[in-house]
């Protein structure tokens, strides 16, 4: 006790600067192992990038047919980079429950014993998630999103992108759509730590709505409203299915709280 009261303000500060550093150390070392991890998977997903690229761009391969379009190449490269692309973005998808649990080691000094449990549980769900959501927008969005995009092409026009154009679009797309379905899953370990309710998300749902059409409008690489609402729609859905996790499994109010929040988070009349 007497040496802290003895410290000075200057050994509050170093101790300070030190913590600081220490988590930026930290930080490095799990950047770098998720790194390694992304690394690994490119080099596991390379050599079938050929395999890759006709997987994700079959559905607008089928919609450029329908439209009697055709890819191109614009330039040498372009056939080399997309493979490197598509290997990247597999192996990405390949290291996540790598990169999942290194973030959950980053900020697990901070949780309490019963939430570090929650570890395994946090990367298969948010891994499977992900994948729903780019499973979602493979069968369900694609079909409906790039007949309509090549429409726009009017009357004597042949869509005809480029290689990589052509992959960036689903690219970006199938990325955007696995992050907004971990939704659920950021809010079901947020109430079971008892930092959200279900109270709290219902009586904000005016303010959710207008974020999520920010959100889409942000995420959504086309600017058209179709394709936009085509993620909206979604993330809407997801927030109320949010709203629900957060009922079941965030903490149960005790009697006194739901007389004062006059039993559904209103304040009542009087």
């Amino acid at each position: 006790m007497a040496d802290e009261r003895d410290r000075t303000p200057e050994e509050d500060d170093e101790g300070e600067r030190l913590s600081f550093v220490a988590h930026l150390e930290e930080l490095r070392a799990r950047l770098i192992k998720s790194g390694l991890a992304v690394i690994a998977g490119f080099f596991a997903c390379y050599g079938f990038s050929e395999q890759l690229f006709a997987f994700v761009s079959r559905p607008i391969k089928d919609a450029l047919d329908k439209a009697g379009g055709h890819m191109q190449i614009l330039h040498p490269l372009e056939g080399f980079m997309t493979d490197l692309k598509v290997s990247f973005v597999a192996g990405m998808v390949l290291a996540l429950p790598v990169i999942l649990y290194q973030a959950w080691r980053f900020v697990a000094p901070g949780l309490y014993a019963k939430e570090k449990r929650y570890v395994w549980p946090f990367v298969t769900a948010a891994s499977v998630f992900f994948l729903l959501g780019a499973s979602f927008a493979y069968w369900m969005v694609f079909p409906v999103a790039f007949p309509i995009l090549f429409g726009y092409a009017g009357k004597g026009v042949l869509p005809m992108p480029s290689k990589e154009s052509a992959l960036d679009l689903p690219l970006k797309l199938l990325l955007s759509f696995g992050l907004i379905f971990e939704l659920p899953v950021v809010v079901f370990f947020l109430a079971k730590m008892g930092l959200i309710t279900h109270r709290l998300l219902s009586k904000n749902r005016g303010y959710a709505l207008v974020i999520i059409l920010i959100v889409a409008a942000v995420l959504t690489p086309t600017g058209d409203p179709f394709n936009q609402l085509l993620m909206a729609g979604p993330l809407y859905i997801l927030f109320e299915i949010s709203i629900v996790v957060a009922r079941v499994f965030g903490p149960k109010p005790s009697p006194e709280a739901e007389d004062a929040d006059g039993g559904d988070g209103v304040e009542p009349s009087p």
